[in-house]
Protein backbone atom coordinates (compact mmCIF):
# COMPACT_ATOMS: atom_id res chain seq x y z
CA UNK A 1 0.00 0.00 0.00
CA UNK A 2 1.59 3.24 -0.79
CA UNK A 3 2.21 6.33 1.32
CA UNK A 4 -0.23 8.55 -0.83
CA UNK A 5 -3.29 6.13 0.16
CA UNK A 6 -2.54 5.18 3.51
CA UNK A 7 -2.28 9.11 4.24
CA UNK A 8 -5.55 9.10 2.02
CA UNK A 9 -7.26 6.71 4.20
CA UNK A 10 -6.59 8.04 7.49
CA UNK A 11 -8.11 11.20 6.32
CA UNK A 12 -11.07 9.70 5.60
CA UNK A 13 -11.07 8.06 8.79
CA UNK A 14 -10.46 11.35 10.55
CA UNK A 15 -13.56 13.02 8.93
CA UNK A 16 -15.68 10.10 9.78
CA UNK A 17 -14.73 10.13 13.05
CA UNK A 18 -15.30 14.00 13.26
CA UNK A 19 -19.08 13.84 11.89
CA UNK A 20 -19.35 10.94 14.66
CA UNK A 21 -18.52 12.89 17.18
CA UNK A 22 -20.66 15.70 15.67
CA UNK A 23 -23.69 13.70 15.66
CA UNK A 24 -23.50 12.00 18.69
CA UNK A 25 -23.19 15.90 20.04
CA UNK A 26 -26.09 16.91 18.05
CA UNK A 27 -28.04 14.07 19.55
CA UNK A 28 -27.11 14.69 23.22
CA UNK A 29 -27.82 18.63 22.97
CA UNK A 30 -31.21 17.20 20.99
CA UNK A 31 -31.81 14.96 24.02
CA UNK A 32 -31.16 17.62 27.10
CA UNK A 33 -33.25 19.77 24.78
CA UNK A 34 -36.61 16.91 24.59
CA UNK A 35 -35.68 16.57 28.35
CA UNK A 36 -36.54 20.38 29.17
CA UNK A 37 -39.40 20.22 27.00
CA UNK A 38 -40.97 16.61 28.43
CA UNK A 39 -40.18 19.19 31.95
CA UNK A 40 -41.55 22.13 30.81
CA UNK A 41 -44.88 19.78 29.42
CA UNK A 42 -45.52 18.34 32.13
CA UNK A 43 -45.09 21.50 34.25
CA UNK A 44 -47.95 22.92 32.19
CA UNK A 45 -50.38 19.72 32.21
CA UNK A 46 -49.71 19.86 36.21
CA UNK A 47 -50.96 23.94 36.01
CA UNK A 48 -54.10 22.90 33.83
CA UNK A 49 -54.62 19.91 35.72
CA UNK A 50 -55.19 22.43 39.02
CA UNK A 51 -58.25 22.94 40.01
CA UNK A 52 -60.05 24.07 44.13
CA UNK A 53 -59.80 19.41 44.35
CA UNK A 54 -56.12 19.47 43.86
CA UNK A 55 -54.78 22.78 45.11
CA UNK A 56 -55.19 26.51 46.95
CA UNK A 57 -56.99 27.41 43.95
CA UNK A 58 -60.36 29.21 45.16
CA UNK A 59 -63.31 27.61 43.64
CA UNK A 60 -64.15 30.88 42.04
CA UNK A 61 -60.96 30.17 39.30
CA UNK A 62 -62.46 26.71 38.22
CA UNK A 63 -65.12 28.41 35.53
CA UNK A 64 -67.93 27.26 35.11
CA UNK A 65 -66.66 24.74 31.89
CA UNK A 66 -64.23 22.90 33.48
CA UNK A 67 -66.10 22.64 37.15
CA UNK A 68 -63.80 19.62 38.96
CA UNK A 69 -66.33 16.75 40.07
CA UNK A 70 -66.92 17.67 44.52
CA UNK A 71 -64.73 15.47 46.15
CA UNK A 72 -64.93 15.89 49.64
CA UNK A 73 -61.73 15.36 51.54
CA UNK A 74 -63.04 13.52 54.69
CA UNK A 75 -63.80 9.76 54.83
CA UNK A 76 -67.43 8.41 54.42
CA UNK A 77 -68.73 8.05 58.27
CA UNK A 78 -71.18 5.49 57.45
CA UNK A 79 -74.64 7.10 58.12
CA UNK A 80 -77.17 7.98 56.52
CA UNK A 81 -77.61 11.20 54.62
CA UNK A 82 -80.28 13.77 56.32
CA UNK A 83 -80.43 14.84 60.22
CA UNK A 84 -79.01 12.00 62.59
CA UNK A 85 -80.73 10.66 66.03
CA UNK A 86 -80.97 13.39 68.61
CA UNK A 87 -80.01 16.53 65.68
CA UNK A 88 -82.12 19.50 66.32
CA UNK A 89 -84.04 19.93 63.36
CA UNK A 90 -86.00 23.41 62.06
CA UNK A 91 -89.85 22.79 60.72
CA UNK A 92 -92.87 24.87 61.19
CA UNK A 93 -94.38 25.37 64.46
CA UNK A 94 -97.79 24.82 64.52
CA UNK A 95 -99.66 27.56 66.15
CA UNK A 96 -102.50 26.79 68.84
CA UNK A 97 -103.72 30.49 67.65
CA UNK A 98 -103.94 30.83 64.21
CA UNK A 99 -104.82 34.48 62.77
CA UNK A 100 -107.88 33.11 60.70
CA UNK A 101 -109.51 29.93 60.69
CA UNK A 102 -111.53 28.86 57.03
CA UNK A 103 -113.84 25.81 57.47
CA UNK A 104 -114.15 23.41 54.74
CA UNK A 105 -117.83 21.89 54.22
CA UNK A 106 -118.63 18.88 51.77
CA UNK A 107 -118.93 20.55 48.03
CA UNK A 108 -122.72 19.64 48.15
CA UNK A 109 -123.43 22.26 51.06
CA UNK A 110 -122.26 24.97 49.27
CA UNK A 111 -126.27 26.41 48.19
CA UNK A 112 -127.75 24.55 51.64
CA UNK A 113 -130.03 26.78 53.55
CA UNK A 114 -128.55 25.23 56.37
CA UNK A 115 -124.84 25.47 55.79
CA UNK A 116 -124.40 27.95 59.08
CA UNK A 117 -125.55 25.67 61.48
CA UNK A 118 -123.76 22.54 59.89
CA UNK A 119 -120.48 24.47 59.82
CA UNK A 120 -120.91 25.77 63.79
CA UNK A 121 -121.82 21.85 64.33
CA UNK A 122 -118.74 20.23 62.41
CA UNK A 123 -116.38 17.85 63.70
CA UNK A 124 -112.77 18.99 62.30
CA UNK A 125 -110.94 15.47 61.45
CA UNK A 126 -107.71 17.20 59.85
CA UNK A 127 -106.17 20.64 60.31
CA UNK A 128 -103.32 22.10 57.62
CA UNK A 129 -102.11 25.24 57.72
CA UNK A 130 -100.59 28.08 55.35
CA UNK A 131 -97.71 30.26 56.74
CA UNK A 132 -97.98 33.37 54.57
CA UNK A 133 -96.70 37.05 55.05
CA UNK A 134 -98.15 40.55 54.10
CA UNK A 135 -95.97 43.59 52.94
CA UNK A 136 -97.37 46.67 54.33
CA UNK A 137 -96.14 50.27 54.52
CA UNK A 138 -96.86 52.47 57.55
CA UNK A 139 -95.99 56.31 57.75
CA UNK A 140 -96.43 57.72 61.14
CA UNK A 141 -97.05 61.60 61.61
CA UNK A 142 -95.53 63.02 64.13
CA UNK A 143 -97.11 66.06 65.08
CA UNK A 144 -95.11 69.10 67.33
CA UNK A 145 -97.78 70.63 69.18
CA UNK A 146 -98.12 74.08 70.84
CA UNK A 147 -100.51 74.01 74.01
CA UNK A 148 -101.51 77.36 76.69
CA UNK A 149 -100.74 75.73 80.08
CA UNK A 150 -103.95 76.61 82.25
CA UNK A 151 -101.76 77.04 85.23
CA UNK A 152 -99.31 79.41 84.21
CA UNK A 153 -100.68 81.32 81.20
CA UNK A 154 -97.45 80.60 79.16
CA UNK A 155 -96.96 78.74 75.76
CA UNK A 156 -95.31 75.36 75.57
CA UNK A 157 -94.26 73.56 72.80
CA UNK A 158 -93.92 70.05 72.49
CA UNK A 159 -90.48 67.95 71.30
CA UNK A 160 -90.05 65.73 68.83
CA UNK A 161 -88.65 62.32 69.42
CA UNK A 162 -84.59 61.88 69.17
CA UNK A 163 -84.56 59.97 66.29
CA UNK A 164 -87.22 62.07 64.24
CA UNK A 165 -85.26 64.62 62.83
CA UNK A 166 -86.17 65.41 59.54
CA UNK A 167 -89.51 66.39 57.72
CA UNK A 168 -89.20 63.36 55.78
CA UNK A 169 -87.83 60.47 56.68
CA UNK A 170 -86.95 56.38 56.96
CA UNK A 171 -87.96 54.53 60.44
CA UNK A 172 -85.69 51.59 61.74
CA UNK A 173 -87.48 48.34 60.36
CA UNK A 174 -86.81 49.88 56.60
CA UNK A 175 -83.20 51.22 57.47
CA UNK A 176 -82.44 47.79 58.39
CA UNK A 177 -83.57 45.70 55.33
CA UNK A 178 -82.02 48.01 53.43
CA UNK A 179 -78.57 47.29 55.57
CA UNK A 180 -79.26 43.48 55.93
CA UNK A 181 -80.23 43.55 51.75
CA UNK A 182 -76.79 45.22 51.01
CA UNK A 183 -74.77 43.43 53.17
CA UNK A 184 -75.78 40.01 53.96
CA UNK A 185 -77.84 39.57 50.87
CA UNK A 186 -75.20 40.79 48.65
CA UNK A 187 -77.72 42.77 46.89
CA UNK A 188 -76.16 45.95 44.95
CA UNK A 189 -77.20 49.45 45.80
CA UNK A 190 -79.20 49.88 42.52
CA UNK A 191 -81.26 46.24 42.98
CA UNK A 192 -81.81 47.75 46.35
CA UNK A 193 -83.44 50.65 45.37
CA UNK A 194 -85.73 48.75 42.64
CA UNK A 195 -86.73 45.65 45.09
CA UNK A 196 -87.66 48.76 48.16
CA UNK A 197 -89.18 50.77 45.22
CA UNK A 198 -91.32 47.59 44.16
CA UNK A 199 -92.43 45.61 46.55
CA UNK A 200 -93.13 48.38 49.56
CA UNK A 201 -94.04 51.86 47.07
CA UNK A 202 -91.46 53.46 48.10
CA UNK A 203 -88.85 55.73 46.27
CA UNK A 204 -85.76 55.13 48.24
CA UNK A 205 -82.80 56.62 45.87
CA UNK A 206 -79.63 54.96 45.37
CA UNK A 207 -77.93 57.97 47.05
CA UNK A 208 -80.11 57.35 50.18
CA UNK A 209 -79.71 53.62 50.35
CA UNK A 210 -75.69 53.90 50.42
CA UNK A 211 -76.47 57.13 53.07
CA UNK A 212 -78.38 54.24 54.99
CA UNK A 213 -75.45 51.93 55.23
CA UNK A 214 -72.53 54.55 55.96
CA UNK A 215 -74.66 55.75 58.91
CA UNK A 216 -74.97 51.81 60.26
CA UNK A 217 -71.25 51.19 60.00
CA UNK A 218 -71.31 54.68 62.14
CA UNK A 219 -72.96 53.36 64.13
CA UNK A 220 -71.62 49.76 65.13
CA UNK A 221 -67.54 50.97 64.70
CA UNK A 222 -67.03 51.06 68.62
CA UNK A 223 -68.35 47.39 68.50
CA UNK A 224 -66.66 46.90 65.68
CA UNK A 225 -63.19 47.97 66.98
CA UNK A 226 -64.06 45.86 70.08
CA UNK A 227 -64.49 42.90 67.98
CA UNK A 228 -60.76 43.28 66.67
CA UNK A 229 -59.88 43.58 70.33
CA UNK A 230 -61.37 40.04 71.39
CA UNK A 231 -59.86 38.46 67.87
CA UNK A 232 -56.44 39.89 68.95
CA UNK A 233 -56.96 37.84 72.81
CA UNK A 234 -57.94 35.04 71.84
CA UNK A 235 -56.04 31.85 72.39
CA UNK A 236 -56.71 30.43 69.10
CA UNK A 237 -57.65 32.47 65.69
CA UNK A 238 -58.06 31.84 61.98
CA UNK A 239 -56.34 33.95 59.37
CA UNK A 240 -57.05 33.89 55.49
CA UNK A 241 -56.95 36.49 52.76
CA UNK A 242 -58.68 36.98 49.56
CA UNK A 243 -58.42 39.60 46.46
CA UNK A 244 -61.61 41.77 45.30
CA UNK A 245 -61.80 45.02 42.98
CA UNK A 246 -62.43 48.27 44.96
CA UNK A 247 -62.55 51.39 42.69
CA UNK A 248 -61.18 49.20 39.74
CA UNK A 249 -58.25 48.61 41.25
CA UNK A 250 -57.32 44.91 42.99
CA UNK A 251 -57.46 44.88 47.35
CA UNK A 252 -56.98 42.41 49.87
CA UNK A 253 -59.87 41.64 51.75
CA UNK A 254 -58.24 39.92 55.41
CA UNK A 255 -59.60 38.27 58.13
CA UNK A 256 -59.09 36.91 61.63
CA UNK A 257 -62.27 34.69 62.97
CA UNK A 258 -62.32 32.55 65.90
CA UNK A 259 -65.47 30.19 66.48
CA UNK A 260 -67.25 33.20 68.61
CA UNK A 261 -65.92 36.54 65.99
CA UNK A 262 -65.87 37.42 62.62
CA UNK A 263 -63.32 40.88 62.03
CA UNK A 264 -63.11 41.30 58.56
CA UNK A 265 -61.03 44.67 57.17
CA UNK A 266 -59.16 45.58 54.04
CA UNK A 267 -55.63 46.03 53.14
CA UNK A 268 -54.32 47.42 49.97
CA UNK A 269 -51.80 44.79 49.47
CA UNK A 270 -51.64 41.48 50.30
CA UNK A 271 -48.61 40.52 52.27
CA UNK A 272 -47.66 41.39 56.00
CA UNK A 273 -47.98 45.03 54.98
CA UNK A 274 -52.01 44.11 54.44
CA UNK A 275 -52.18 41.98 57.51
CA UNK A 276 -50.60 44.81 60.06
CA UNK A 277 -53.88 47.54 58.43
CA UNK A 278 -56.17 45.11 60.35
CA UNK A 279 -53.60 45.50 63.91
CA UNK A 280 -54.46 42.16 64.64
CA UNK A 281 -51.31 40.06 64.08
CA UNK A 282 -49.06 42.26 65.44
CA UNK A 283 -50.67 41.98 69.02
CA UNK A 284 -51.80 38.30 68.65
CA UNK A 285 -50.01 35.56 71.40
CA UNK A 286 -52.50 32.40 70.94
CA UNK A 287 -52.08 30.11 68.26
CA UNK A 288 -52.91 31.18 64.39
CA UNK A 289 -54.35 28.56 61.97
CA UNK A 290 -53.37 29.99 58.18
CA UNK A 291 -52.43 28.26 55.08
CA UNK A 292 -48.56 28.76 55.91
CA UNK A 293 -48.24 31.47 53.65
CA UNK A 294 -44.91 32.48 54.14
CA UNK A 295 -45.62 36.43 55.74
CA UNK A 296 -47.65 35.10 58.36
CA UNK A 297 -44.53 33.47 59.84
CA UNK A 298 -43.12 36.78 61.00
CA UNK A 299 -45.14 37.06 63.33
CA UNK A 300 -44.43 36.18 66.95
CA UNK A 301 -46.77 33.91 67.90
CA UNK A 302 -47.95 30.11 67.96
CA UNK A 303 -49.02 28.53 64.34
CA UNK A 304 -50.57 25.55 62.85
CA UNK A 305 -50.69 24.69 59.51
CA UNK A 306 -54.28 24.15 57.73
CA UNK A 307 -54.36 20.53 56.79
CA UNK A 308 -57.02 20.87 54.06
CA UNK A 309 -55.03 22.72 51.84
CA UNK A 310 -51.88 20.16 52.46
CA UNK A 311 -54.85 17.31 51.98
CA UNK A 312 -55.72 19.34 48.34
CA UNK A 313 -52.12 19.68 47.79
CA UNK A 314 -51.39 16.05 48.33
CA UNK A 315 -54.57 15.00 46.26
CA UNK A 316 -52.47 17.18 43.26
CA UNK A 317 -49.48 15.37 43.40
CA UNK A 318 -51.76 12.05 43.14
CA UNK A 319 -52.92 12.27 40.45
CA UNK A 320 -49.97 14.30 38.26
CA UNK A 321 -47.61 11.83 39.77
CA UNK A 322 -48.97 8.86 40.40
CA UNK A 323 -45.39 6.89 40.52
CA UNK A 324 -45.09 9.52 43.85
CA UNK A 325 -46.61 6.67 46.71
CA UNK A 326 -45.36 9.13 49.67
CA UNK A 327 -48.34 10.94 49.07
CA UNK A 328 -50.94 8.85 49.53
CA UNK A 329 -49.30 7.23 52.29
CA UNK A 330 -49.17 10.88 54.10
CA UNK A 331 -53.07 11.74 52.57
CA UNK A 332 -53.93 8.53 54.80
CA UNK A 333 -51.61 9.89 58.12
CA UNK A 334 -53.26 13.23 58.04
CA UNK A 335 -56.36 11.44 58.29
CA UNK A 336 -55.90 8.34 60.73
CA UNK A 337 -54.60 11.31 62.80
CA UNK A 338 -57.53 13.46 62.49
CA UNK A 339 -59.58 10.58 63.20
CA UNK A 340 -57.84 9.56 66.40
CA UNK A 341 -58.31 12.83 67.41
CA UNK A 342 -62.01 13.15 66.88
CA UNK A 343 -62.60 9.87 68.80
CA UNK A 344 -60.31 11.66 71.78
CA UNK A 345 -62.73 14.42 71.85
CA UNK A 346 -65.44 12.37 71.66
CA UNK A 347 -64.61 10.52 74.73
CA UNK A 348 -64.19 14.18 76.26
CA UNK A 349 -60.20 13.49 76.61
CA UNK A 350 -57.95 16.68 75.97
CA UNK A 351 -54.99 14.07 75.18
CA UNK A 352 -53.64 11.64 72.76
CA UNK A 353 -51.61 8.72 74.45
CA UNK A 354 -48.03 9.48 74.36
CA UNK A 355 -47.21 5.60 72.59
CA UNK A 356 -49.72 6.68 69.48
CA UNK A 357 -48.40 9.90 69.05
CA UNK A 358 -44.48 8.95 69.09
CA UNK A 359 -46.10 6.32 66.40
CA UNK A 360 -47.84 9.49 64.17
CA UNK A 361 -44.52 11.04 64.09
CA UNK A 362 -42.48 8.74 63.51
CA UNK A 363 -44.65 7.45 60.32
CA UNK A 364 -44.60 11.26 59.13
CA UNK A 365 -40.65 11.18 59.23
CA UNK A 366 -40.38 7.83 57.48
CA UNK A 367 -42.88 8.89 54.70
CA UNK A 368 -41.60 12.16 54.19
CA UNK A 369 -37.38 9.88 53.35
CA UNK A 370 -39.42 8.00 51.30
CA UNK A 371 -40.94 11.03 49.36
CA UNK A 372 -37.04 12.42 49.32
CA UNK A 373 -35.86 9.30 47.86
CA UNK A 374 -38.68 9.44 44.68
CA UNK A 375 -37.87 13.07 44.27
CA UNK A 376 -33.73 13.54 44.90
CA UNK A 377 -32.90 17.02 43.90
CA UNK A 378 -31.25 17.38 40.67
CA UNK A 379 -27.51 19.22 40.48
CA UNK A 380 -26.71 21.41 37.74
CA UNK A 381 -24.51 19.30 35.12
CA UNK A 382 -21.03 19.88 36.16
CA UNK A 383 -19.75 22.91 34.77
CA UNK A 384 -22.40 24.75 34.76
CA UNK A 385 -23.66 26.89 37.87
CA UNK A 386 -27.08 27.79 39.02
CA UNK A 387 -29.48 26.28 41.73
CA UNK A 388 -30.32 22.27 42.42
CA UNK A 389 -33.67 22.03 40.79
CA UNK A 390 -36.41 20.64 43.37
CA UNK A 391 -39.08 20.85 41.35
CA UNK A 392 -42.80 21.68 43.25
CA UNK A 393 -43.44 18.18 44.92
CA UNK A 394 -39.99 18.03 46.52
CA UNK A 395 -40.79 21.82 47.21
CA UNK A 396 -43.96 20.50 49.21
CA UNK A 397 -41.77 17.39 51.16
CA UNK A 398 -39.23 20.00 52.11
CA UNK A 399 -42.24 22.32 53.78
CA UNK A 400 -43.76 19.39 54.93
CA UNK A 401 -40.49 18.47 56.94
CA UNK A 402 -39.66 22.33 57.84
CA UNK A 403 -42.81 23.07 59.48
CA UNK A 404 -43.57 19.23 61.07
CA UNK A 405 -44.33 20.96 64.37
CA UNK A 406 -47.20 23.52 63.02
CA UNK A 407 -48.72 20.32 60.76
CA UNK A 408 -49.07 18.12 63.66
CA UNK A 409 -50.11 21.01 65.54
CA UNK A 410 -53.78 19.98 65.56
CA UNK A 411 -52.54 16.02 67.38
CA UNK A 412 -50.21 17.84 69.53
CA UNK A 413 -52.62 19.92 71.24
CA UNK A 414 -56.20 19.14 70.56
CA UNK A 415 -57.80 21.84 70.98
CA UNK A 416 -56.26 23.65 67.44
CA UNK A 417 -58.58 22.41 64.64
CA UNK A 418 -57.76 19.98 61.88
CA UNK A 419 -57.98 22.76 59.41
CA UNK A 420 -58.88 26.44 58.64
CA UNK A 421 -62.11 26.09 56.81
CA UNK A 422 -63.79 28.81 59.31
CA UNK A 423 -62.06 31.78 58.26
CA UNK A 424 -62.57 30.28 54.87
CA UNK A 425 -66.16 30.64 55.34
CA UNK A 426 -66.20 34.23 57.13
CA UNK A 427 -64.32 35.41 53.99
CA UNK A 428 -66.41 33.61 51.50
CA UNK A 429 -69.23 36.11 51.25
CA UNK A 430 -66.45 38.63 49.49
CA UNK A 431 -66.93 36.06 46.62
CA UNK A 432 -70.61 35.86 46.76
CA UNK A 433 -70.64 39.95 46.79
CA UNK A 434 -68.74 40.81 43.96
CA UNK A 435 -70.42 37.86 41.78
CA UNK A 436 -73.47 39.45 42.53
CA UNK A 437 -73.17 43.36 42.95
CA UNK A 438 -69.69 43.71 40.90
CA UNK A 439 -66.76 45.92 42.54
CA UNK A 440 -66.96 48.14 45.23
CA UNK A 441 -67.05 51.53 43.68
CA UNK A 442 -64.74 53.31 46.34
CA UNK A 443 -62.56 52.17 49.33
CA UNK A 444 -64.73 53.48 51.63
CA UNK A 445 -67.81 51.94 50.97
CA UNK A 446 -65.28 48.07 50.92
CA UNK A 447 -64.70 49.31 54.45
CA UNK A 448 -68.13 49.81 55.44
CA UNK A 449 -69.26 46.56 54.06
CA UNK A 450 -66.38 44.76 56.18
CA UNK A 451 -67.34 46.58 58.63
CA UNK A 452 -70.85 45.35 58.64
CA UNK A 453 -70.09 41.75 57.81
CA UNK A 454 -68.22 41.75 61.08
CA UNK A 455 -70.73 42.61 63.15
CA UNK A 456 -73.39 40.51 62.03
CA UNK A 457 -71.08 37.61 61.33
CA UNK A 458 -69.92 37.56 64.73
CA UNK A 459 -73.94 38.18 65.81
CA UNK A 460 -74.88 34.85 63.96
CA UNK A 461 -71.99 32.77 65.68
CA UNK A 462 -73.11 33.59 69.00
CA UNK A 463 -76.76 32.43 68.36
CA UNK A 464 -78.26 35.62 67.68
CA UNK A 465 -80.91 37.11 65.24
CA UNK A 466 -78.91 38.94 62.70
CA UNK A 467 -81.82 41.32 61.67
CA UNK A 468 -82.86 41.57 65.14
CA UNK A 469 -79.05 43.27 66.04
CA UNK A 470 -79.08 45.49 63.21
CA UNK A 471 -82.43 46.91 64.39
CA UNK A 472 -81.09 47.08 68.12
CA UNK A 473 -78.19 48.95 66.96
CA UNK A 474 -80.49 51.51 64.41
CA UNK A 475 -82.30 52.19 67.83
CA UNK A 476 -79.34 52.47 69.76
CA UNK A 477 -79.89 49.50 72.35
CA UNK A 478 -77.53 47.11 73.28
CA UNK A 479 -76.34 44.42 70.57
CA UNK A 480 -76.31 41.52 73.17
CA UNK A 481 -72.72 40.50 71.72
CA UNK A 482 -70.53 38.85 74.02
CA UNK A 483 -66.65 40.07 73.29
CA UNK A 484 -64.73 38.06 76.08
CA UNK A 485 -63.28 35.90 73.89
CA UNK A 486 -59.92 35.05 75.10
CA UNK A 487 -60.75 31.73 75.41
CA UNK A 488 -62.86 31.18 72.46
CA UNK A 489 -62.38 27.68 72.03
Amino acid sequence: MSMDYEQELLAKIDSLQATVDRMAQTIAEQAETIAEQAATIAKLLEQKNKNSNNSSKPPSSDGLGKKPRSRSLKESSGKKAGGQEGHNGASFIVTDNPDHIEKHLPLRCACCPNREACAAAAKVIETRYVVDCTVQTKTTAHDCCEVVCPLTGTQEIGVFPKDVSAHMQYGNNLQSLVVALNTVGAVSINRVHQIIGNIFGIPLSTGTVSNIVRRFAEAISSQYAQIGDAVAKADIAHFDETGTRVAGKTVWVHTASTSDATFLYLGLARGSKGMETGNILPRFHGTAVHDCWMPYWKYDCTHAVCCAHLLRELNGVMENHPDQSWAEQFKGLLLNMKKAKELRLAANDNKLPEEDLEKYITDYDNILKVGKAENPVELPPSGKHGRPKKGKVRALIERLEKFKGEVCRFITDLSVPFDNNLAERDIRNMKVKAKVSGCFRTEEGARDYLMIMSYIGTAIKQGLNPYRVVIDAMEGLPSGLSLNLAAAY
